[in-house]
């Protein structure tokens, strides 16, 4: 379990700005109110960017991505996890592959397909098991595009829901990666160069794509 509460590379829960923000958002009684709270600190208060210069290791790295205030799900899991152990909380991320049927006509022209490898989750260690949390989507983006926030109370997995508000086909699920003591930052960047040349090769370009 040390492993769990040690820095790492990316999520290094050691950052006096990621123990900063830890310590001020892990509002609670207990290890789980803790966990809710930074949760949603990070879900709501990091916006959801996909279009990153996914060869910059920043992008996969906790603190960098709290400076920016702004990341995509990996970066956005490693800052929870990285938060979490700031705490005492155990945490880890984990990855598994996901069909997105409802992603932007930009962003789908960009990656060439609406599958999505390397999918980022935080999982907390919370009563004697570990729960999946998903902070991706910030909930200014899921009103725009009529996606149910996702909620997290520590107790129960919190993933993507396979329908939204409309009841069109969302989020599903096809491939499990397992979970990291650190982010796989090399493993991740070679899948994206295998599978969204064009997304890749972006570089610092992707700043002037706008999602949404």
């Amino acid at each position: 379990m040390r492993q769990y509460l040690q820095p790492g590379r990316y999520i290094d829960s050691a950052h006096p700005q990621v123990a900063a923000f830890a310590r001020a958002q892990a509002r609670g009684a207990d290890d789980r109110e803790r966990a809710v709270a930074l949760y949603y600190a990070v879900r709501d208060g990091i916006r959801y960017n996909p279009f990153l210069d996914f060869s910059d290791d920043a992008v996969f790295r906790a603190s960098d991505v709290l400076a920016a205030g702004q990341g995509f799900c990996v970066g956005k899991a490693a800052l929870l996890a990285a938060c979490a152990r700031a705490v005492g909380i155990p945490a880890r991320v984990g990855f598994a592959d996901v069909k997105n049927h409802l992603t932007t006509p930009a962003l789908r022209a960009r990656m060439g397909t609406d599958l999505f490898v390397y999918h980022g989750y935080t999982e907390l260690f919370l009563a004697g098991r570990w729960v999946k949390a998903t902070p991706a989507f910030n909930r200014e983006l899921c009103e725009r595009f009529r996606v149910r926030p996702l909620e997290f109370d520590g107790r129960e997995d919190s993933i993507f829901h396979p329908f939204d508000e409309d009841n069109r086909r969302h989020m599903e699920y096809v491939r499990e990666r397992g979970a990291f003591a650190d982010v796989p930052a090399a493993e991740i960047q070679q899948a994206f160069r295998e599978h969204y040349p064009p997304l890749y090769a972006l570089g610092r370009e992707a700043a002037k794509e706008r999602f949404g």
